[in-house]
């Protein structure tokens, strides 16, 4: 089943990001003993209308502060935000009409049901009973049969859909999903994507942060990374993995090596070392050494290669190099 969409969430000019948020900063005051902490600091982001947008960065980053910003939880220091093209400080009713949120937190009241928590929540939005959409919703998720179900019965996966659910009952064009997948098993997560990857094909802006890199390297079209309160890239996917450019040939030869033969170890043609158990790992650059150059160097040095397979650098890697950069 497919959820429907209402024109009325739409302004007459559909805006080409679906969030823009520029020299946003936050300082938490010092109190209770603790220090001033600058959570962000100059954030310029802007996610494009329609995409599945990757927001990452290490624990205490600044992705929930900034997260919490357009959600209304938070009161910014500086800056401007926009949702939907709805400045939150001047049209703060428009722009939370525009997201959903789902939060990492199971936060869910263990004695309603699932149909009276989206109910509910639909009329926290003021949406007319009449456009409301509570069984279409639930049973889109799969939980149409723990329609009147307290909430305490639900495992965790369904819990997590459940907040799903809650996030869509006002029907907004941008989604804000926070490690919706953490904890739950791989079953649950693939469904859980399916559904996420329908709504998107449909026109929901999807904002993601996860943990799973290599979640966000398979889903995301466009990816931001944030550190210690800094946009550090943001950027199409594609362009980021292209920073680190490296290919790992694993080399296995019809015996194994006890060392290395020294024609390998000679620079050029990639850097090549001896693995534990006699295979070689030889690191190049494709766009400066050809893999032909690379099996020749082989052949040069006498290795007779019994099987061989490659490793691409993949967005953990990226991410590691950035994050690394910038705390240095």
């Amino acid at each position: 089943m497919t959820l429907s969409r209402t024109a009325t969430r739409v302004p007459a000019a559909v805006p080409e990001a679906a969030i823009e948020a520029r020299g946003l900063s936050k300082i938490y005051k010092a109190a209770h003993g603790q220090p001033e902490k600058v959570a962000l600091r100059g954030v310029d982001l802007t996610v494009p209308r329609g995409s599945i947008f990757g927001l990452l960065g290490p624990n205490g980053a600044g992705k929930s502060t900034f997260i919490n910003i357009l959600a209304g939880l938070v009161i910014k220091t500086g800056g401007t935000a926009r949702i939907w093209g709805h400045d939150i400080d001047r049209s703060p009713r428009a722009a939370a009409a525009s997201i959903g949120i789902v939060p990492q937190e199971l936060n869910i009241d263990p004695f309603f049901t699932p149909a009276e928590l989206l109910e509910l929540q639909a009329g926290l939005y003021a949406v007319p009973k009449a456009r409301r959409r509570t069984g279409e919703i639930l049973a889109a998720l799969g939980l149409a049969d723990k329609a009147d179900a307290y909430a305490r019965t639900l495992s965790g996966g369904m819990r997590r859909r459940l907040l799903v659910g809650k996030a869509l009952v006002h029907d907004p064009p941008v989604l804000v999903l926070d490690e919706p997948t953490a904890g739950v098993d791989v079953d649950l997560r693939r469904q859980l994507w399916d559904y996420v990857q329908g709504l998107n094909r449909r026109g929901v802006t999807i904002v993601l942060t996860t943990h799973y890199l290599e979640e966000a390297e398979a889903l995301c079209d466009t990816i931001a990374i944030i550190n210690e309160g800094r946009v550090v890239v943001a950027e199409p996917t594609h362009s980021l993995l292209a920073r680190i450019d490296e290919k790992t040939l694993i080399v296995t030869p019809e015996s194994p090596l006890a060392a290395l033969p020294p024609a390998l170890s000679a620079p050029g043609g990639g850097e090549a070392r001896l693995l534990p158990d006699g295979r070689i790992q030889l690191s190049y650059s494709p766009d400066r050494t050809k893999m032909g150059t690379v099996l020749a160097r082989l052949h040069e040095a006498g290795v007779t290669i019994a099987d061989l397979t490659t490793e691409q650098s993949d967005l953990e890697d990226v991410f590691l190099q950035l994050t690394r950069d910038t705390a240095a």
